[in-house]
């Protein structure tokens, strides 16, 4: 099986010794040679690739990064030029997406120099979007690490939580227990958001302090050798009323009903109506994102359950699951796990119970 730098070539070049691909975006970079640094570039070609980083990080590269050449360089261009000059290459495609107007702009200088145009056509992003999306099994394990973490600590926060705490000081003990359990960091800066905050789908932990019949939202996941996990529960402190108990109940059985659903084929866009659907039924207006996202090496990834995103469904896509209900100046509710889509339908990523849990 060809390795992420070998479908690049397949995918983008197709055998033209003419032409090459520069990836510079970190995550990109990480993802094709599994070596993360701050600086660098993965500069493709028909049948060979190069990473070149600085003297920072090149003995660990030539240690550990896969499927490529190393070099260390004091000038990045110059050592670009010389490889464009060295393999004959006239054209090198580049990331439009995560390059900066300024950076595209001085690559494709210094590469006139030497005689090669800049393609900023897109067609690199489409590639890496591509790629990236399907997870190898071994990324899957990678995910599913990351995710054995949030799990334990979604367990060890529940009898942590007591009436009077701060949501900072919730934030605080999840994120303690992650990386004390393993984990490299947060995937992302914690949600935790109780009573009338927990109405803010992305509100950020504040000294607001729980009280009886609150709701509290955690969202949150671990990063684990470069790639993210991702989930989010709601639980109730004492007592729920049955209006939030109906609340809670529908965005279960929207999160159980998109499930369901996920199929290879199926588009994105249809997961995420089942979900909205059965939420505006009764609650029109109060469910405002996607249905969920692709998580890998960043948080965010292609596709998404969205109604804006038609991508079919295929095996190996790794996407969340996370309706809600957010009724302000009152309280929300939003149910996350993440799903692998398999050959057959999909599975959970996730452990944690789904039913409401009252502390």
């Amino acid at each position: 099986m060809a390795n992420s730098i070998e479908r690049l070539s397949e995918l983008l070049i197709k055998g033209d010794s003419k032409k090459a691909a520069l990836v510079f975006f970190g995550k990109n970079r990480r993802f094709f040679t599994e070596f993360p640094s701050s600086l660098g570039a993965l500069f493709v070609t028909k049948d060979r690739s190069w990473l070149l980083v600085d003297f920072r990080y090149a003995e660990a590269a030539k240690r550990s990064a896969k499927n490529c050449e190393v070099i260390s360089f004091e000038s990045m261009t110059d050592e670009l030029n010389k490889l464009i000059k060295e393999n004959g290459v006239s054209q090198v495609y580049l990331e439009n997406e995560t390059l900066s107007l300024g950076q595209a702009n001085r690559f494709a200088k210094e590469f006139e120099k030497v005689g090669a145009e800049a393609v900023m056509s897109g067609e690199l992003d489409a590639v890496i979007r591509e790629i990236r999306m399907i997870k190898t099994p071994a990324e899957v394990a990678k995910i599913e690490s990351a995710q054995a973490i949030t799990d334990a600590s979604f367990s060890h926060i529940l009898p942590f939580i007591k009436e009077g705490m701060t949501e900072i000081e919730i934030a605080l003990e999840i994120e303690f227990f992650m990386r004390k359990n393993g984990a490299d960091g947060v995937a992302f800066e914690p949600i935790v958001v109780a009573g009338e905050n927990s109405s803010l789908c992305h509100g950020v932990p504040s000294n607001n302090a729980v009280k009886k019949g609150d709701f509290i939202t955690m969202d949150f996941g671990a990063l684990l050798d470069g790639y993210h996990s991702d989930m989010t529960r709601t639980v109730a402190v004492g007592s729920v009323s049955d209006e939030q108990k109906a609340v809670y109940d529908t965005v279960l059985k929207a999160h159980l009903a998109a499930e369901a659903a996920v199929k290879p084929g199926i588009p994105c866009c249809d997961i995420d109506k089942v979900a909205r659907d059965i939420i505006d039924e009764n609650y029109p207006g109060a469910f405002g994102h996607g249905l969920g996202h692709g998580v890998g090496v960043e948080i965010h990834e292609w596709p998404r359950f969205s109604k804006l995103d038609s991508t079919p469904c295929a095996a190996g896509m790794v996407v969340t699951n996370e309706p809600g209900i957010y009724l302000a100046g009152k309280y929300g509710v939003r149910i996350e796990d993440m799903l692998l889509i398999t050959d057959n339908g999909c599975r959970s990523l996730t452990n944690s119970p789904k039913d409401l849990i009252i502390l």
